[in-house]
């Protein structure tokens, strides 16, 4: 295990039975809180992330770890925002869950997206719905996506399989 792991580990908050009766929930915001988690991971994932043209952060921790690693890296960050957040016009990507659909936006205007290099940034893999709906989203506005990070990958759920054959790195996985 990465030293980088080790520290996830030790700083995330399990909690039983939430959302639902049964799940054990991973509650990454203490390593967001932790200035040393904080550093760490945003330093991990600029690491991987290093020549991309700008960085894509997933709505809501996405923001955040996408926000740091591009200033390390001196470079933009998009936000992919959850539907109905940002005005039009926007390009946008819906996608199905467990019980629905959900949708992805990004500006349509003011932000050229068009034969840059991204990486998407998310806090947590799980499914992959969500890193799938954006890689689609941002290949649509003619984005060359080439990797995702996301600081914890939930194995069991089969995330990774979705997204082949996209570059996915995880800074810690269970």
């Amino acid at each position: 295990m990465s030293p980088v792991s080790q520290l996830i580990a030790s700083l995330i908050r399990e909690v039983s039975d939430f959302p639902e009766p049964g799940v054990q929930f991973k509650d990454l915001t203490p390593v967001l809180a932790d200035p040393r988690g904080l550093a760490e991971v945003s330093t991990a994932i600029a690491d991987i992330a290093r020549g991309a043209d700008l960085v894509a952060g997933v709505d809501a921790r996405g923001f955040l770890l996408g926000g740091a690693v591009a200033l390390k890296l001196g470079i933009g960050v998009v936000a992919v925002r959850k539907g109905g957040k940002l005005p039009p016009p926007v390009l946008s990507e819906t996608y199905s869950l467990e019980y629905g659909t959900a949708t992805l936006e990004v500006p349509a205007e003011g932000i050229e997206l068009a034969g840059r290099s991204i990486v998407v940034i998310d806090d947590v893999l799980a499914t992959g719905g969500t890193l799938a709906a954006t890689y689609q989203l941002l290949t649509a506005a003619g984005a060359e996506v080439t990797g995702a990070v996301v600081m914890l990958e939930l194995a069991a759920l089969g995330g990774r399989a979705v997204l082949a054959p996209l570059a996915v790195d995880s800074l810690h996985t269970v």
